[in-house]
């Protein structure tokens, strides 16, 4: 009793981190869309990723943070914040290479992809990584309560599933290379499990003189 109340402190404390978490980044992107607005949206243009410039690959971790409009921020934030929240909830440490793998691979997904010279930005991508990552966190680590939270998300945000498709000013590509690093990230950022170490061979012969002399025939013979 007292270790699984240990563990519910532990997973208690992880979500409370992972409240706070969220809450930094969507002041973040929030805090950052007052200047970009106020400038034009310069700040996007500006750090936004340009596909295929070489000179733009360092946008690739700046892009995500800001946004062509209040609309566009706002439709971002609330399922950011979801989404965010539950693949954080589990480990922040965890959560963060989670968060850095999806923005590299949707990235650089879309840096490939998109018509060049096309400039993209929006947290979009990864919401969509951590979508992917929601949904099969469960399987890979063999946690029923995570499979149960990963089919009730993709029940109630199926409608998600096209901003996966081809759509005409949309990023999509971006959102398709988030979703499948989500999907990738839960392989590689799996629970592993510690192998029970094999038990120590006994040397045959060794426990055969004990068992002989226990019964006092060991090699001084007979106990007399």
């Amino acid at each position: 009793m007292e270790a699984k109340g240990r563990t519910a402190e532990i997973m208690i404390d992880e979500a409370r981190k992972a409240f706070w978490v969220m809450v930094g980044f969507l002041a973040l992107i929030w805090a950052l869309h007052i200047p970009n607005a106020l400038s034009g949206y310069a700040l996007a243009y500006e750090h936004g990723r340009v596909a295929r410039d070489l000179s733009s690959l360092p946008d690739i971790v700046s892009a995500p943070f800001l946004h062509w409009s209040w609309e566009h921020l706002q439709g971002n934030s609330g399922p950011l914040f979801i989404f965010g929240f539950l693949a954080a909830y589990r480990g922040v440490a965890k959560f963060l290479g989670v968060t850095g793998f999806i923005i590299a691979v949707s990235g650089l997904g879309a840096w490939l992809t998109v018509e060049g010279g096309t400039t993209s930005a929006g947290a979009s991508s990864v919401l969509f990584g951590y979508f992917g990552y929601v949904l099969v966190r469960g399987l890979f680590d063999r946690n029923t309560v995570d499979i149960v939270v990963g089919v009730v998300m993709a029940l109630c945000f199926a409608h998600h599933f096209a901003g996966l498709l081809p759509q005409e000013g949309i990023g999509w590509q971006s959102h398709l290379f988030g979703f499948l690093a989500g999907l990738v990230g839960g392989w590689i950022f799996r629970e592993r499990r510690r192998a029970k170490a094999p038990a120590a061979p006994r040397d045959s012969r060794s426990a055969l003189l004990k068992e002989l002399d226990d019964l006092g025939l060991g090699q001084d013979g007979p106990a007399r």
